[in-house]
């Protein structure tokens, strides 16, 4: 992995409901000020990363689970989207179980994360309109800059995507 780019704080609307993996239509809203920060480990934001990685042509897609607020697992789920270079559909019976993981070691669901193998990382129509947790991040990696992965953090309500800072920790 060459390196990773952290953005900051903008807002994401789109007044379509088409469906389009686009994020063209997106627009930032002027203040760029951080409303809150999520943070992560190093560890398992490369974990993230690295999954992107083994698969550069179909998104990837999964949870984080947390503990006292703070994100510590990653729960893989497969994707058996029809068009997984395009979406993310997450096998019902992986979903499942991995939900139960977390109930059985007392996590809570901290995020879902997903790959753009070849658009910015940015919620496109589809993550807009198909997102259904507003209490929850929303961790999209894109990997469409040639030697550099991008992972950004978004709260996705209404169909309005707020960006969230991301702060890297120590493990």
């Amino acid at each position: 992995m060459s390196g990773y780019k952290i953005t900051y704080n903008r807002k994401f609307e789109t007044p379509f409901h088409y469906l389009s993996k686009s994020a063209s239509n997106l627009k930032p809203e002027a203040s760029t000020m951080p409303q809150e920060e999520l943070r992560i480990s190093r560890k398992l934001t490369n974990q993230l990363l690295h999954l992107a990685q083994q698969s550069p042509g179909s998104e990837i897609c999964g949870f984080v689970g947390s503990r006292n607020g703070l994100p510590i697992s990653c729960y893989p789920i497969q994707n058996i989207a029809e068009h997984p270079e395009q979406r993310f559909l997450f096998d019902p019976a992986q979903q499942i179980a991995a939900m139960k993981k977390m109930r059985e070691t007392n996590e809570d669901l901290f995020a879902i994360y997903h790959s753009h193998p070849s658009t910015p990382a940015a919620p496109s129509n589809t993550d807009l309109e198909l997102s259904a947790y507003p209490e929850i991040y929303y961790l999209i990696i894109s990997l469409s800059t040639k030697g550099v992965l991008e992972m950004r953090a978004f709260k996705i309500s209404q169909k309005i995507a707020t960006e969230i800072a991301i702060l890297l920790c120590e493990d």
